[in-house]
């Protein structure tokens, strides 16, 4: 049986204790599906893995090349918006994918993805001015959003849910050696290599329905989250950093985002025959609980992915070793992630694992709020590694356990929602991290400094570039890098209220038994 066979049969014979809406078409008596072989496995998978490999690199070297490249530009608040303006357009678009992917199919919503992505790190590799460098990754995050959303439904489409968390330095280098645009330009042929893997490697067939494909799809609902999400993310991330909270558009964007949620959520339970969320799937506990969780902690990962290169480079270490120290954390995800796949593929339950998981991380950024200009060396390695491994457990966890709470059916559409609470998540993170700092940071030098000869330029000089410590008054020196660390401090502590939100939300899913085939028997 082929693969395209074998998805045939899924949809109709999955079964789940709980949201088992009817499919109209399905068959008690079918016959249990035959599960892809490893090598196809292997063949279809390894097609996308490139794509999603470097959409996932991309936080990991853009935080880490944040500073330097906002020094280029004289605009250390441009820091927050690299990462806001990739994030922001992730959320608006991972929602998305799960619904239009059932009705046009995974290998377009693939093709199309790797064409954003490559597009976007082609602008931001030229780009000239801040308001190009921002375009480029506005257009990356709808690429690259949509790699990793969609990579996860082909695992959810081929693989049980059982073998599912089996299956799932550079940026610094590039920056001291050849400048961070190769960063973004490097990428590309990659990228085209995965395109072409995907045209021809990946053919899941779509789901079929007796209407029209554009009649199926929910525009009114696609419209309004966009909406949300982008009104919701504009207001968080330039309130408190480049706007006050008070100010009139800060304002306006946070009250849009509060109507169009409104409309948005008229449309899925009322109007939408198709709806892109389908509301009662939030409402499931275990479903609204790992959203939530994932919400939390990722505001407070990708918060600490932007500050702690920054935390590294006002110690006076260059982009490459600020780059290196991330690795543990990165590392840390990888064994995460497939060591609690590799647990649940043993024992078939994730409940203690997810405790352990959350206790872990709680005290790994605990640890890291401990952290000064004399912290020794090799410290942020453990910490970080910590962090890592109980952040890769957490998100292999969340997955499976909404996925196990749902039928088959809305695996897509799900998952896509996980997505957009964790990159929602990860904006809001950012956004949290940038208000505190650059409040805190001003706030101090002004009280430090503001009665210093020249204080208006030199402080404004500091807001702008890391480059200026070094050109300081000597005397000024050892005030300014106290300053730094303690709006540091402020922003690792505000993140790790984040992660004991993110900790008690966890505690809200239910066990759901995690079966060793397609069909759930």
């Amino acid at each position: 049986m082929s693969i395209e066979d074998n998805e045939a049969a899924r949809a109709a014979t999955e079964q789940t204790p709980l949201l088992r809406d009817a499919d109209p078409t399905a068959r008690p008596d079918a016959q249990e599906p035959e599960e892809a072989s490893t090598k196809e496995l292997i063949f279809v998978l390894s097609s996308i893995w490139l794509g999603v490999f470097l959409a996932a690199l991309d936080t990991t070297i853009v935080a880490t090349l944040s500073a330097p490249i906002s020094s280029s530009f004289n605009s250390l608040s441009l820091l927050s918006w690299l990462a806001s303006s990739y994030l922001i357009s992730n959320a608006a678009c991972q929602p998305l994918c799960g619904r239009l992917t059932d009705i046009y199919s995974r290998r377009w919503g693939l093709v199309l993805s790797n064409v954003f992505f490559a597009l976007g790190n082609l602008i931001c590799g030229l780009a000239k001015t801040e308001s190009t460098i921002i375009l480029g990754r506005v257009v990356a995050g709808i690429g690259g959003g949509g790699m990793l959303v969609i990579s996860t439904f082909v695992t959810s489409d081929l693989v049980p849910l059982r073998r599912r968390g089996v299956w799932q330095v550079f940026g610094g280098w590039i920056n001291d050696t050849l400048g961070w645009r190769w960063a973004f330009l490097i990428q590309i042929p990659f990228l085209a290599v995965s395109t072409l893997l995907v045209l021809f490697k990946v053919k899941i067939p779509v789901k079929e329905s007796d209407k029209a494909r554009i009649k199926r799809v929910d525009f009114l609902g696609a419209i309004t989250l966009v909406l949300t999400l982008v009104t919701l993310l504009v207001g968080l991330n330039t309130g408190g950093n480049q706007l006050p909270w008070t100010h009139p558009i800060v304002i306006a964007s946070l009250l849009l985002s509060v109507l169009f949620l409104g409309i948005f959520l008229y449309v899925e339970a009322k109007v939408a025959s198709e709806p892109v969320i389908p509301a009662k799937l939030l409402l499931d506990r275990t479903v609204g609980a790992a959203c939530l969780t994932n919400w939390f902690t990722t505001m407070t990962v990708f918060g600490l992915l932007f500050y702690l290169p920054l935390y590294f480079q006002v110690q006076g270490l260059s982009a490459t070793a600020a780059g290196v120290r991330l690795i543990p954390q990165a590392a840390g995800t990888s064994i995460g992630s497939l060591g609690t796949g590799l647990i649940m593929g043993a024992n078939g339950r994730y409940k203690l694992l997810s405790y352990a998981v959350m206790l872990l991380l709680v005290t790994s950024e605990a640890l890291i709020c401990t952290l000064t200009l004399s912290t020794p060396v090799w410290v942020p390695f453990i910490y970080f590694f910590l962090l890592g491994t109980a952040y890769g457990g957490m998100l292999t966890i969340t997955l499976v356990a909404l996925i196990s709470a749902v039928d088959h059916q809305y695996h897509a559409v799900v998952t896509s929602a996980s997505y957009a609470f964790r990159s929602t998540g990860s904006t809001i993170g950012v956004s949290i991290a940038s208000a505190v700092f650059q409040n805190t940071f001003s706030r101090g030098l002004w009280s430090r400094f503001g009665d210093r000869k020249n204080a208006a330029e030199l402080i404004g000089k500091l807001r702008d570039s890391l480059d200026e410590i070094s050109k300081l008054p000597r005397d000024w020196q050892t005030g300014v890098l106290d300053t730094y660390m303690t709006s540091l401090r402020a922003v690792f502590l505000t993140l790790l209220g984040l992660m004991v939100l993110g900790s008690l939300c966890s505690l809200a899913m239910r066990e759901h038994k995690l079966h060793n085939t397609l069909s759930r028997r």
